[in-house]
């Protein structure tokens, strides 16, 4: 099957007690069971759920991997990640990270003595250079937030498993109608399902892809062990908007090139970011790498902070808002907003600077989106 066949009818088939072509919603914590451990397969929700079951067999079909993982966020998928890597194991990062990953990888650096080492991954170079001392995990984004590098994965994912380490993708901002990290070389994937599987900004969720049986096992045990497990309701609505991904991922690569059309080159902005442009220093991996180029771009404005407050003042399409990935157009500052918990220098050593600005941009006519970016520049 085709990819968008594949979101509607891969692992959700009809329920068969009732013929239902969505599956049901099982609100229920626990399950009867005939004798003490024998039961039909569910024994509490914290532990397994139909409803999120097939999400799970969805997701990981979807990712090309063994097994899927569904969480109450995509912080708890990465923070169940890290809960695999015990004290004294090292992780290689990409620099340019959504700030609550960091935030959540110094904190485990802090407190259990895992150590983590950040770096630009597009530099095979430093990769290697970096690898050259023993590592359990490269941690990768890309495109990355909010700076939308992007990284050769299956060049970064030889040069790790050369070297005895595993690879997690975080592939929230391309989705898989866009790109599949396990077939270019990752072990692992990640999303924030929050953002564009489930589309419509009504819950948070998030999901780990495992390659291998033995990942698949392990953080399975440790999905019910630490228990940051989604609802059945959350399960089913990122069910219902992942039905509906590939038409949407064309419409916010639409929007997304307009947008960047009318900042690219404009006299107000210094710096655009969005790997769809030919003046994107990766645009020719994009290429290869992606089959579109996504909702996602940033740009630095000209007059710094003062210049990005006007700007987000002037908007009225898009709303100010943290997260991404919706229906409706997003827009944020990130140095105050998503990653004003980095400290100031390490931001600003990777190019997150006050006159920074990330746009998401969502269904909405690319011309009036178009319009509205203009619009707030010549105020800027």
């Amino acid at each position: 099957m085709r990819f968008d066949t594949r979101l509607i009818h891969a692992a959700q088939t009809a329920d068969p007690a009732t013929g239902a072509v969505n599956p049901p919603i099982y609100l229920s914590s626990t399950f009867r069971q005939r004798a003490p451990n024998r039961n039909q397969g569910w024994v509490y929700s914290r532990s397994g759920n139909p409803t999120r079951a097939v999400l799970e067999a969805t997701l990981a079909a979807l990712e090309d991997g063994r097994a899927g993982l569904a969480f109450s966020s995509g912080l708890g998928a990465l923070a169940t990640l890290l809960e695999g890597y015990p004290s004294g194991s090292r992780i290689v990062s990409i620099d340019d990270l959504y700030g609550g990953t960091r935030r959540l990888f110094e904190h485990h650096r802090k407190q259990f003595g895992i150590r983590v080492e950040y770096l630009d991954l597009r530099d095979l170079d430093a990769v290697r250079a970096a690898l050259a001392q023993p590592a359990d995990l490269v941690y990768l984004e890309t495109p990355t937030n909010p700076l939308l590098k992007i990284v050769d994965i299956r060049s970064v994912a030889r040069l790790a498993h050369a070297a005895g380490a595993s690879v997690a993708v975080d592939n929230t901002f391309a989705t898989p109608a866009l790109q599949h990290p396990i077939e270019l070389g990752a072990d692992i994937v990640l999303h924030s399902t929050t953002k564009y599987l489930g589309g419509h900004s009504d819950i948070i969720g998030g999901a780990l892809v495992l390659k291998g049986a033995r990942d698949a096992e392990r953080f399975a045990w440790l999905q019910n062990a630490v228990g940051a497990v989604p609802s059945p309701f959350d399960c089913f609505l990122v069910l219902r908007g992942i039905h509906t991904l590939g038409l949407r991922m064309r419409a916010h690569g639409a929007g997304a090139r307009a947008v960047a059309e009318v900042l690219d080159g404009h006299p107000k902005v210094a710096e655009v970011h969005y790997p769809g442009l030919r003046s994107h220093p990766q645009h020719a991996l994009a290429r290869r790498q992606m089959t579109g180029f996504g909702g996602m771009l940033s740009a630095n404005l000209s007059g710094g902070r003062k210049a990005a407050l006007r700007f987000l003042g002037r908007l009225k399409v898009f709303t100010l808002a943290e997260s991404l990935g919706g229906v409706e157009s997003l827009v944020e500052h990130p140095a105050s907003m998503t990653h004003a918990s980095v400290p100031r220098a390490a931001r600003e050593a990777i190019g997150i600077g006050d006159g920074l600005v990330r746009l998401s941009c969502g269904i909405e006519d690319p011309a009036d989106l178009a319009d509205d970016v203009r619009h707030a520049l010549s105020g800027a």
